[in-house]
């Protein structure tokens, strides 16, 4: 398929919500070359996740790759998991917050700490428009909150927990950093 160009902070697309996708457009062939583009775009760029906004599609459309380790030592495997998930919504329920350095594909080269829920319950449509819903925790939960957060036109940037905690990648302090979270 082809890889897009991908939208960076500044670009007025990325703060617009996007629209719902019908039932006939999931099963569409041009949703299914959209999909395939946006997978190239995110592996080329080295992302874990891509929604459709950041590559100038204002559409409710979320790709996510989650990796897995299994066993311990000698042992262990890494996998992934790729996901996509059409109008995706996000319940955020009780509980305590992740804090942890978020990165963007629209926000090269740089990140910032952010604390988000850790568990949500997750309700999306399937490439076949089945809908699912998932109770989602830890590390997962982050991935789709920053993913889906895209679609409502909300980029990281915007959920820091604090401004201090947010430069660029090589110029983060991390003892410095560190010191901050803890104090908070």
């Amino acid at each position: 398929m082809a890889v897009r160009s991908i939208l960076r902070a500044g670009n007025p697309l990325l703060r617009k919500r996007s629209q719902e996708f019908t039932e006939e457009e999931i099963r569409s062939p041009e949703t299914a070359a959209l999909i395939a583009d946006m997978f190239d775009t995110m592996e080329k760029a080295h992302g874990q996740g891509l929604a459709a906004p950041q590559i100038g599609v204002l559409k409710r459309l979320v790709i996510v790759r989650l990796f897995r380790e299994e066993g311990s030592g000698r042992d262990r495997q890494e996998s992934f998991i790729d996901r996509v998930l059409f109008n995706p919504q996000i319940e955020i329920l009780e509980g305590s917050k992740l804090g942890s350095w978020e990165g963007c594909l629209s926000v090269p080269g740089m990140a910032g700490y952010v604390e988000r829920k850790r568990r949500i319950r997750l309700t999306f449509l399937d490439e076949t428009a089945r809908k699912h819903e998932e109770l989602v925790e830890g590390y997962d939960a982050v991935v789709y909150q920053h993913e889906c957060d895209h679609l409502d036109g909300v980029l990281y940037v915007d959920r820091l927990a604090d401004p201090r905690l947010f430069g660029f990648d090589e110029d983060l302090d991390a003892k410095a950093l560190k010191a901050i979270v803890a104090g908070r």
